[in-house]
């Protein structure tokens, strides 16, 4: 069995929470072998698959006044190999110290880095063999190419359909995609739950200095679904940035004056007169299996959570470095997954909000509606060997993958035996006659 490391970013929870995901695929032996690495503080995130031991807290590696050279310290001063690279920084050294140390010590066989191009040049420069997360997006810049070029393989925690059409041909060919890994465990949500949450939250509203536009009978104007006339339009944004979307409030509001409007996570005060109900809750499930219309922004947590279900989906991407949300909206409007906000405004604007006219627009969605849990769909997609097609998520790629690292002794032989046959490149020294 090969021993796992993991090193987690710091920017937001997602990647911590993706290493999380990834370790409860893993057996309970397995599982406690791994180890992450990370620069969040445990209030920032978490783990709920593995216990703090395996946690290595990472020194900070933000700049200081004592630096010899800035982090990006121009054409002359910077390494074209490295996005980011102080030079006399005590933490940096600390931190890449604790990284080599805790490798040496703990044993650890491979490394999944989620995401730093310095980590991974830390990696290679030590011999040390890791395998990359590619986020989506554009990433071609030199930095970015040599980590992808150092590493046994690349993942995509995404699936192949949504790669961006823009990604280099190599680039694909030495990439596990291992589809949208989503592991909550969540109920199963009916109408008329949902109902029993948003009335609820409308109190919550009509208690609070909120003013509603809008905001209707919840129990006597929407406990029928069949003959319900109010439609729900549910907008899911993060933390990781919402003003794209709380931007384009004040138009859906006149798009859809008569359309009750769920805003959930952040919101700006100055909009929050153009929704029913704001709020935060600790499960969008329901109003993701529920709504009339879903509106978020492609974040790679969100886009998992909603891919499956069949409430069609406007998409409207935050700002990012690379390009990240507007290559993944691209792709799910390729993919007839979704509709970006233009088409959406010009069919609201055809014909006159029809919710059915949005719904056969996005036809691209086969799989049928779930109604049962989370924890009985993943059931039978963990179900391998039985050689039926599952409904909904769909995680076995990524079951399969970190199921591959506990059949093997040695990272050589799991590299040879299983990782090259499932790509399309093969490294020149291990070619034979």
């Amino acid at each position: 069995m090969m021993r796992i490391g993991y090193y987690s970013h710091h920017h937001g929870s997602g990647h911590c929470r993706q290493a999380d995901k990834l370790a409860a695929l893993l057996p309970n032996n397995a599982r406690a072998q791994l180890t992450v690495f990370t620069s969040l503080d445990i209030d920032s995130y978490r783990f709920t698959a593995i216990g703090e031991q395996q946690i290595v807290r990472l020194n900070a590696e933000d700049e200081r006044p004592d630096d010899i050279l800035a982090g990006r310290a121009g054409e002359y001063w910077q390494p074209a190999s490295l996005h980011y690279s102080p030079v006399g920084n005590g933490d940096i050294q600390k931190r890449s110290h604790q990284i080599l140390d805790t490798i040496f010590r703990r044993k650890i066989d491979l490394m999944i880095i989620d995401v730093s191009v310095e980590v991974a040049m830390l990696c290679r420069a030590a011999s040390i063999p890791y395998l990359y997360v590619r986020l989506p997006g554009i990433r071609d810049d030199a930095p970015h190419i040599g980590a992808f070029a150092g590493a046994l393989a690349l993942l995509a925690p995404y699936p192949k359909a949504l790669e961006s059409a823009h990604t280099s041909k190599w680039v694909c060919d030495k990439t596990l995609y291992l589809d949208f890994i989503y592991s909550q465990k969540s109920e199963s949500y009916t109408y008329e739950s949902f109902i029993d949450i948003l009335a609820k939250l409308s109190v919550d509203n009509e208690t609070s200095d909120l003013k509603s536009t809008n905001l209707p009978a919840i129990e006597t104007q929407l406990t029928d679904k069949s003959g319900a006339t109010i439609p729900i339009i549910t907008v899911i944004k993060g933390y990781g940035g919402h003003k794209a979307i709380d931007e384009k409030l004040p138009e859906l509001r006149s798009l859809l004056p008569d359309t009750l409007i769920v805003s959930l996570g952040p919101i700006d005060d100055e909009k929050r007169c153009y929704v029913d109900i704001s709020a935060e809750v600790d499960d969008v499930t329901p109003f993701i299996c529920h709504s009339d219309y879903l509106m978020m922004a492609c974040g790679l947590n969100a886009v998992a959570q909603a891919y499956h279900y069949d409430t069609p989906l406007i998409v409207v991407p935050d700002d990012r470095p690379h390009n990240e949300q507007a290559v993944m909206a691209e792709a799910l409007v390729a993919q007839n997954k979704a509709l970006n906000w233009q088409q959406f405004k010009t069919l609201m604007s055809v014909d006159d909000g029809q919710h059915e006219s949005i719904a056969q627009t996005i036809h691209g969605r086969s799989k049928p509606h779930p109604t049962t849990s989370v924890d009985s769909i993943e059931k039978n997609n963990f179900e391998e060997d039985s050689g039926e097609e599952t409904n909904a998520v769909t995680p076995t790629a990524a079951q399969a993958f970190m199921h591959s690292t506990t059949d093997y002794p040695t990272t050589k032989l799991w590299f040879e035996n299983w990782l090259l046959p499932r790509l399309n490149l093969t490294p020149e020294s291990t070619i034979k006659d």
